[in-house]
């Protein structure tokens, strides 16, 4: 399982890393997601889900 939204599939980007002397390095820029148990498709799976999914209430937890 790849460390990615299931719902609008958000995944960590590249980019760079800009210290007070202007020189680039190259980091990884990770979405805030977690792992929950959410009803997809009518069955129940324990999935990433980023956290702007979870306010906005696009997924239907699982009990």
């Amino acid at each position: 399982m790849s460390f990615q939204c299931v719902i609008c599939h958000k995944k960590p980007m590249s980019g760079n890393k800009v210290s007070h002397s202007k020189r680039h390095t190259k980091r990884k820029f990770k979405p805030n997601l977690q792992k929950m148990n959410i009803l997809l498709s009518g069955k129940k799976q324990k999935v990433y889900v980023c956290t702007q999914c979870i306010q906005a209430g696009k997924i239907t937890k699982a009990i």
